[in-house]
């Protein structure tokens, strides 16, 4: 069976172009060591400070740091085109220069100063990248107009329905190699570990492959794709976008969906994807948080603690915290003008910390540590899992729903000496009867 997939390209018309990709064996992925443990915490440089600048950022380092972060992963550091502006700043995702930074941000030398400290804190470091489409006047535009699909009047087409940019022509192989030759210019200049990519979905698997083969034989550089298609773990990718858990997770916060109705997402990712293939969990990012109110929206209230708790501790996932979360900020940032951030109550800080603390301490939340579901409850609300490897195991237990349940443990294996994670308590947890509040939550270590 063939997995197709095409450039949708609007200008005056619409131009379909379609490529296909033959399956691939589901061999397991190899992974950088240290994401396997690690978080990502995403950064919008442009509203994180009231001067929106690196410098400025990188003075919350140490406090990232001792929250437990593990990966900074950077929105788009390039200069934002100035044709078709959207706003009064642009669209971070309209570049105009693959190699160089943002004005805004701070120079180049700003950036490795940033990287070298994120480093030296024993921190990694990935970048947004937009390989899908430039900006109205990136410079290719005017020194390779042949790297650009056209509309109808010959000119470049604009992307998708992004009118402040304009798609890319991946028949073109030196445009092909024009791009991986920025991305490597970003490994080589300044020791980036890895690239988030933009609308990976609507780039060839071809590519794909040969932009991943290139770059790691330079550093073993971690890749995430933002699409959700097993060709783009098969060519390359270590982690995709879980949209279909997402959107689960969404209905079942509405009380649309029971809680395990989880169950049938996770079985379609481990059936169609190669293993070890890891998704990168998440309650609000960029997009979302913009566009779709998560997670004050779509998680609102109490109903977002226990899908937070869910999106750190799944298997095969590495969990994400956009910025602002750990506030909470409670409002959807301005995408193409400034709306600064403000850090003063942390008020989540302290819950984020113990999970991403954890997940580092112990193997048993590694994204390879084995996954059990277990039952706890009426299975219509109670979600509860265990983790483990290397002889550490996690217990989580997850009320998604709105009403008060009781649970009861009967699994022999979860005898022993657990403690709660958020009290620091020893509990016994097995044998027992006991009630959990609505949206509640019990995350339980063993010693």
């Amino acid at each position: 069976m063939k997995i197709f997939y095409a450039f949708l390209i609007l200008g005056l018309g619409t131009t379909s172009v379609a490529f296909s990709q033959e399956p691939k064996p589901k061999t397991p992925l190899k992974h950088p060591s240290w994401i396997m443990k690690s978080n990502i915490y995403e950064v919008n440089v442009r509203q994180y400070t009231p001067e929106g600048t690196l410098n400025a950022f990188a003075k919350h380092l140490d406090r990232l740091k001792n929250m437990g972060v593990g990966t900074l992963w950077f929105m788009p550091l390039n200069p934002i085109s100035k044709l078709d502006r959207k706003g009064s700043l642009g669209s971070y995702y309209a570049v105009s220069d693959y190699t160089a930074v943002n004005p805004e941000f701070g120079t180049m030398q700003d950036w490795k100063n940033v990287v070298k400290t994120i480093h030296a804190k024993g921190m990694k470091v990935i970048i947004d990248w937009v390989p899908n489409h430039t900006g109205a006047d990136n410079k290719w535009i005017y020194s390779h107009p042949d790297f650009y699909v056209k509309d109808k009047d010959g000119k470049p087409a604009v992307a998708y329905d992004w009118t402040d940019t304009r798609q890319l022509d991946y028949k073109n192989e030196v445009m092909q190699d024009s791009m991986i030759a920025a991305m490597k210019y970003w490994i080589d200049s300044s020791d980036i570990d890895g690239f988030r990519c933009d609308v990976a979905w609507n780039v060839p698997g071809s590519f794909w492959k040969k932009c991943t083969d290139t770059l790691r034989k330079v550093k073993q550089i971690f890749m995430l794709a933002e699409g959700d298609n097993p060709y783009l773990a098969e060519n390359g990718f270590d982690a995709v976008y879980p949209w279909k858990m997402f959107q689960m997770m969404k209905k079942v916060a509405k009380g649309e969906r029971p809680a395990f109705a989880l169950d049938s997402v996770k079985m379609e990712y481990d059936s169609t994807f190669p293993p070890n293939t890891i998704q990168m969990y998440f309650t609000s990012n960029h997009d979302e948080n913009s566009w779709n109110s998560a997670d004050f929206g779509t998680f609102p209230g109490m109903s977002h603690t226990p899908f937070a708790i869910f999106s750190q501790t799944m298997a095969q996932s590495v969990p994400l915290i956009y910025s602002g979360q750990e506030e909470p900020i409670l409002r959807a940032i301005k995408f193409f003008d400034k709306d600064t951030m403000e850090f003063k109550r942390l008020g989540r800080e302290k819950f984020y910390s113990a999970l991403l603390n954890l997940r580092q301490n112990t193997p048993a939340l590694s994204a390879d540590a084995s996954f059990k579901k277990i039952k706890a409850g009426d299975a219509n609300a109670v979600y509860a899992y265990v983790r483990e490897k290397s002889g550490k195991k996690v217990l989580v237990i997850l009320n998604l729903s709105d009403k008060e349940q009781t649970l009861k443990l009967t699994d022999k294996s979860l005898y022993g000496h657990p403690f709660n994670l958020f009290t620091g308590s020893p509990e016994q947890v097995s044998g027992k009867e006991w009630h959990m509040e609505p949206w509640g939550y019990a995350v339980y270590g063993y010693e």
